[in-house]
């Protein structure tokens, strides 16, 4: 075989630079690259529409830019609903199904493509593995790829952070339980059980250590020694305990131990205790695991603690991130620990109030935390339905309950989950309510369709059951189940306010922005799935509040191909991941935690799966368009 001239290999040069060629073997890119033709297109020619028939060609973009347009959102909006650049290329759909177009594909600027006829497109599918895998599962392959980069940028910093490079005062867990020298022995020990700690510190009136006991000495000290139970903490602790700043090393902390036998070291700063560290806070806490926090959060006493386990929960999102844990996977985790902590702070104030105790209710978590979709900024969202008996007063029930949650919502706030703007929560009266209420209250909502109605219904519609009488939740999806079904105008109206939320398009940067060029991955990126997948859900009468979980839930009963709904998971979950790393530097930065990103900070394989990400929501919102006739 003759060698590929030179025009061949700068051709192989240049596709090399782009997805899925950069993975292919060199002799296929060649292969490739030998049939391949140059075409012009001036601005505003028609490359490819419906009107072609089957389609003969695979076109890869090498300068320029191509718009697709479908009628259906033309008729809209004056703007292109696909905008594609440089190496991407297109139609993959039409040419493996062996079918026409449904968009049309026009030149936005001067544009040269290479490209492939249909009979070779098709003999390079057999070929090369890699593409192969491209055309077939695109964003799937696409995210895999950015997968391994996001693995790899987590990995170090997640390996610095569990390293004996970590400051002490980064692995302090809690406030640490201080008494006076001269406290009794007894009451020392009974604190201890109390709160399950093991080790107290004794403290002047300043703040200041001046000895430590643990439990590894009640053996020696108390037991052998056969010390009464009444003697001065002092007799008994270890005095001029060992300490060192905040800014010292974790490895400084395990010299010491290892030197001196010491299984505790205090953290002191301008001569007051700040903390305590274990060996266990330097060795099994490193790496934190689902099973410790899960455990401490089970047998959590105090506030505290569940503030603590907050924290945990955000390192351990980091750490599953390094290791490459999807997103599906990364939220379902985020969000079932959220749950278990909603649940102890709840157990924990109904330990203190009988009344509330006394009732049949049900604690509701709604939007993102009922869709099991929570990330890292997400604030509170829930409400509470409460079985009335026959001829009771609901107020008078409600008057029992509302404390209680308010007691609830401030302790959730202090473990950063904070208070809704909005008061979606179960302390205000409106989100109180009992079965019966909360029927008229859905049932209003659906029989006016006004804008509140229909803003309420995207977040209350998604409740499940956290905590208490869960029958009474699934009573009413139940009765939701079937009023929604019924009621098509309402769905109507519902995917009409959907389709006011445009997913951004092509521009200069690839992306329709706001001011500032900023870019809101929840409004913009999350949310036209998260409604579609809502309305589709109610329509068919679906059971799921989960965005997943509904869109597979669908997929039979609206005849919609299992490709397209894979298609529409990936891209969804792929933007949850970019929140997930946003809100994760944020936390890194100490900065307030939000949704809004400038595009231009993501890596050109990010700004790639982004657009098609926001692709697949076009292609879900046209559905939504026809299948209601807006």
């Amino acid at each position: 075989m003759a060698a590929p001239n030179t025009l061949i290999l700068a051709t192989v040069d240049h596709l090399a630079r782009f997805a899925p060629f950069d993975s292919m073997e060199r002799e296929h890119l060649i292969w490739l690259a030998e049939r391949l033709k140059l075409t012009y297109y001036a601005k505003g020619e028609t490359v490819l529409g419906p009107d072609s028939g089957p389609v003969k060609t695979f076109y890869i973009i090498k300068q320029g830019v191509i718009h697709g347009e479908q009628d259906v959102v033309r008729a809209q909006e004056d703007a292109s609903w696909l905008e594609l650049h440089e190496g991407e290329c297109f139609p993959l759909g039409a040419l493996l199904s062996k079918r026409g177009v449904a968009s049309t594909y026009r030149a936005g600027h001067d544009t040269f493509c290479f490209e492939l006829a249909a009979a070779d497109f098709r003999e390079l599918l057999k070929a090369s593995d890699a593409f192969n895998d491209f055309c077939t599962r695109r964003i799937a392959n696409l995210l895999e790829q950015s997968k391994q980069v996001l693995q790899a940028q987590y990995a170090k910093s997640s390996s610095d952070q569990q390293s004996m490079s970590s400051t002490l005062e980064t692995l302090i867990r809690r406030e640490p339980v201080t008494c006076a020298p001269e406290t009794s022995l007894r009451e020392v020990l009974e604190t201890m059980h109390k709160l399950g700690i093991g080790s107290m510190v004794a403290v002047d009136e300043n703040r200041k250590p001046v000895g430590i006991f643990t439990l590894h000495d009640v053996l020696n000290r108390v037991a052998l020694a056969e010390v009464g139970l009444d003697v001065p903490f002092a007799s008994v602790m270890s005095p001029n305990p060992r300490t060192l700043p905040p800014h010292a090393l974790a490895h400084d902390a395990a010299l010491v131990m290892a030197k001196q036998g010491f299984r505790h070291i205090l953290v002191e700063e301008d001569g007051q205790l700040k903390g305590l560290i274990s060996e266990k806070d330097l060795f099994s806490l490193q790496r934190v695991g689902l099973r410790q926090i899960s455990g401490a959060i089970r047998n959590a006493e105090q506030l505290d603690t569940l503030i603590h386990s907050a924290k945990d929960i955000r390192q351990l999102a980091h750490n599953m991130l390094a290791q490459g844990v999807a997103a599906e996977q990364l939220t379902q985790i985020i969000s079932t620990l959220n749950d278990l902590l909603t649940t102890r702070i709840l157990e924990l104030e109904l330990r203190n109030d009988p009344a509330a105790k006394a009732l049949e209710f049900c604690w509701l978590a709604l939007g993102s935390e009922g869709r099991l979709e929570q990330t890292l900024n997400t604030d509170q969202d829930n409400g509470i339905i409460f079985a009335a008996q026959e001829g009771g007063d609901p107020e008078a029930m409600r008057a029992v309950l509302l404390p209680f949650a308010k007691r609830v919502n401030l302790a959730l706030a202090e473990c950063g989950f904070p208070l809704c703007n909005g008061e979606v929560m179960a302390s205000n009266p409106k989100w109180c309510l009992s079965l019966r209420e909360w029927k008229r209250t859905f049932a209003d909502w659906i029989d006016h369709g006004d804008p509140m109605a229909l803003l309420y219904s995207t977040i209350f519609f998604d409740f499940r059951p956290l905590h208490g009488a869960d029958h009474l939740a699934f009573d009413l999806r139940e009765w939701l189940r079937g009023a929604a079904k019924e009621n098509s105008r309402f769905l109507h109206q519902m995917a009409a306010n959907a389709l006011r939320n445009h997913p951004p398009t092509g521009s200069v940067w690839d992306f329709f922005t706001g001011k500032g060029n900023i870019l809101d991955l929840k409004l913009s990126g999350i949310t036209p799935f998260v409604d579609a997948a809502r309305i589709f859900s109610l329509a068919v009468g679906g059971k799921q509040t989960n965005t997943l979980q509904r869109l597979r839930e669908i997929t039979g009963p609206l005849r919609i191909d299992p490709q397209d709904a894979e298609a529409w998971a990936d891209a969804f979950l792929f933007i949850q991941l970019l929140r997930m790393q946003l809100h994760h530097d944020q936390c890194e930065r100490d900065e307030p935690l939000t949704n809004q990103v400038d595009p231009d900070s993501f890596n050109n394989l990010d700004k790639r799966i982004l657009k098609e990400a926001f692709r697949q929501a076009r292609k879900l919102q046209t559905k939504l368009t026809l299948d209601y006739q807006l």
